[in-house]
């Protein structure tokens, strides 16, 4: 595996989907000796986070859980 003119490589897919390691997953770099430690930072920001961080507070439905339920129920 080579290094980009940008300093990037590519994590095998083998190893990301064992590690849960997606699109935006936050990751780590560390130094060990003469050899690089890449972790996948617990707690830090998913896909799934994000995108209910970017919608937390936009609705403006002024139903309740129960209002909306029945209307989906209606035939």
């Amino acid at each position: 595996m080579r290094v980009t003119e940008k300093g990037q490589v590519t994590i095998p897919k083998d190893l990301r989907d064992a590690l849960g390691i997606g699109a935006g997953t936050e990751v780590a770099f560390e130094r060990a000796d003469d050899a690089i430690v890449v972790r996948k930072v617990e707690g830090g920001s998913t896909r799934g986070r994000e995108m209910v961080n970017r919608l937390r507070g936009r609705g403006d439905v002024r139903l309740s859980t129960e209002e909306i339920m029945a209307l989906t129920r209606q035939t």
